[in-house]
């Protein structure tokens, strides 16, 4: 592939455009393939009860992914700046809108999340690397006690690797567009290869005379019976799939570095999106050829415990055991290493434009509005990204602030949908080199699906719902506060 020459941006910031077509959706594939297809199936498994209703959740939650991904690719065509859906909250709802997702996405959306996929990553590094264990502890100065509850003044070697990857990242993409990009690509190839490979693997089992685990599942649908409560049982269900699907929306952030956004930016999200929930989607009926479906808590090895039991939720690690023994665990572990590293990178690329583009509104440190001039990179934006990512990882806290925010992720997304019907209202004749396929049915569709997932986290999830709202709703005296200082020193402030 030939490396695309950088360009003044368009939009007037220091940035340049040197994002093809490939490297765009790269970006929108490397961001959603993580570690969650490797274990979440095993958790909708237990919610679900049926393996016809666990397939159905991850269609649903593929179908509902491509129809946001093509309702923000109009969205994306208007306003291809960085930011990417901050910029959209803004200019289709207001200021606070855009401030508050992006003070939710700094808080915790993208920065726990990259601190998650870290640990991960130290995680299954692990099983190759003894050295790299959460019990090696490089310092361990006991605990203290903070509102009941123990917490360890310890730093382990998982944390430390953690943490080098992220400052390793950073700097990587500190160093230029192209640099952050390549890494990107070679690392998506080899995830969409992994991938790829399970599916292989759920043939090959098939193919050379193994019988179908759940041959005796006479009924997929055994244990589902359709009502409002088996519906509302699927919609928290949903939790698993969507958050294995989410960060697509990435991509947007680098709006004003892609090469023919309007063109380019529809298209990644659209090819991006449909290849990986579609491989999602295979990868569990793989999954459903090679591991029985309904497992025990405590059996002997991954046969009796299924999927829905399996070790630590690794249903694909257990496949790979199954399949090839002892070494399928370290073949499995060396594929969610791969994942991990190039889903931080993406993460990393993408989500430093978002704040960038805050300080560039005088709504964020103004330092974070600085492109460094040899590189063309908005170095201050990655290095503040990187250090409260890795302050996550010490803290332990970064799963339990992303289950927070599961509430917090679907309401930004259909707002920034309820904010495309706006722009269509209230500015009809606004250049639109892409219009959402199916407008107005199926962006409306996708609003009422998310209230309806709203409904249910907030009756099956109330605590950890009200949470997540508390975070975002944490961000409405801090915008005050941002536009009274730059009131106070004069600086231009989209307020």
């Amino acid at each position: 592939m030939s490396t695309p020459a950088t360009a003044p941006s368009a939009s007037g910031t220091d940035l340049v455009k040197g994002l093809s077509l490939f490297d765009a959706t790269t970006i929108v594939m490397g961001s959603m393939i993580g570690s969650g297809i490797f274990i979440v199936s095993a958790e909708i498994g237990r919610e679900v009860g049926s393996p016809g209703l666990m397939l159905l959740s991850w269609i649903i939650s593929g179908v509902m992914t491509v129809i946001a991904a093509v309702s923000y690719a109009e969205l994306a065509a208007m306003m291809p700046r960085a930011g990417g859906q901050y910029v959209f909250l803004r200019e289709s709802l207001g200021p606070l809108s855009g401030f508050l997702y992006g003070w939710t996405l700094f808080l915790v959306i993208q920065t726990g999340t990259l601190a998650a996929v870290a640990v991960a990553f130290g995680k299954f590094l692990g099983l190759m690397v003894p050295w790299v264990s959460e019990q090696n502890l490089l310092v361990n100065a006991g605990t203290i006690h903070l509102f009941g509850h123990a917490v360890a003044l310890s730093f382990s070697t998982e944390q430390f690797i953690a943490i080098l990857v992220l400052l390793g990242l950073a700097a990587v993409n500190y160093f230029g567009l192209r640099s952050g990009a390549l890494v990107q690509n070679v690392f998506t190839v080899l995830k969409v290869g992994t991938l790829v490979g399970i599916l292989g693997v759920g043939l090959w089992w098939v193919s050379s005379g193994h019988p179908s685990a759940n041959a005796a599942v006479h009924n997929y649908w055994q244990g589902a019976h359709w009502n409002l409560a088996t519906l509302t049982i699927l919609s928290v269900a949903l939790v698993g799939p969507l958050f294995a699907s989410i960060t697509w929306e990435d991509v947007t952030f680098t709006g004003s570095e892609i090469i023919n956004a309007a063109r380019n930016l529809p298209l990644a999200l659209l090819i991006g999106t449909v290849v990986v929930c579609a491989l999602y989607y295979f990868c569990n009926v793989a999954y459903l050829q090679v591991l029985p479906f309904y497992g025990v808590a405590h059996g002997a090895g991954p046969l009796a415990r299924g999927i829905q039991h399996a070790a630590e939720d690794r249903v694909g690690t257990a496949v790979m055991q199954v399949a090839f023994g002892a070494k399928g665990a370290v073949i499995m572990a060396a594929a969610i290493v791969i994942s991990t590293f190039g889903c931080m990178n993406g993460l990393t690329l993408a989500g430093a434009r978002v704040y960038y583009a805050m300080a560039k509104d005088g709504l964020f440190f103004p330092s974070v509005a600085r492109v460094n001039k040899r590189y063309h990179t908005p170095a201050v934006s990655l290095a503040v990204q990187a250090v409260w990512a890795s302050l996550l990882t010490l803290s332990g806290t970064y799963n339990q602030l992303l289950d927070y925010v599961i509430f917090a992720v679907v309401l930004f997304y259909a707002l920034t949908i309820i904010g495309l019907f706006r722009l269509r209202r209230t500015q009809p004749d606004a250049p639109r080199p892409y219009r959402a396929w199916g407008y107005p049915v199926l962006p409306g569709i996708y609003v009422i699906f998310a209230a309806f997932v709203e409904w249910a986290l907030l009756t099956h999830k109330a605590v950890r719902s009200a949470a997540g709202l508390g975070i975002v709703a944490l961000g409405i005296p801090v915008y005050y506060l941002w536009r009274r200082r730059a009131k106070t020193q004069h600086k231009p402030s989209l307020v």
